[in-house]
């Protein structure tokens, strides 16, 4: 395993591991007292936290099959960032309530969809090379 792909390994554990813990706390701790729509957006968070951890196992997995994975790791770091500003702003107009969070959720958005783009570019490269 190397190095690069290893870290990214551990990085998606913990995004794991993070995103079952605010869907726990949002079920358990925050049903209670979340207006519905808000519950509604804290999920939305959980459903992409967790999303995209998966997908920083996967493009790990991936960066293991190649020597030359420099997309793989831009897009593992854009779904990393993803998740802190597009899950992180949502858990907190959700939990605060104060919607100018909702202002940043769209950076987040849009590094999800550059990750998914690199993904993209390194698969159609590699196809053409022979091999993912």
């Amino acid at each position: 395993m190397s190095r690069v792909s290893g870290y990214w390994i551990a990085i998606a554990g913990i995004a794991g591991a993070t995103g079952v813990a605010m869907g726990a706390f949002g079920a358990h701790g925050l049903k209670a007292s979340l207006a519905p729509e808000m519950m509604a957006v804290y999920q939305t968070a959980v459903q992409y936290h967790i999303w995209h951890g998966l997908g920083i196992g996967l493009v790990a997995a991936f960066m293991e099959r190649r020597v030359e994975a420099r997309l793989l790791n831009w897009a593992a770091g854009l779904m990393a960032a993803g998740i802190v500003v597009f899950s992180g702003s949502l858990y907190l107009l959700a939990i605060t309530g104060a919607h100018w969070w909702g202002m940043i959720t769209p950076f987040g958005g849009v590094a999800f969809l550059g990750a998914w783009i690199c993904v993209a570019v390194h698969g159609f490269r590699s196809a053409k090379a022979g091999g993912l």
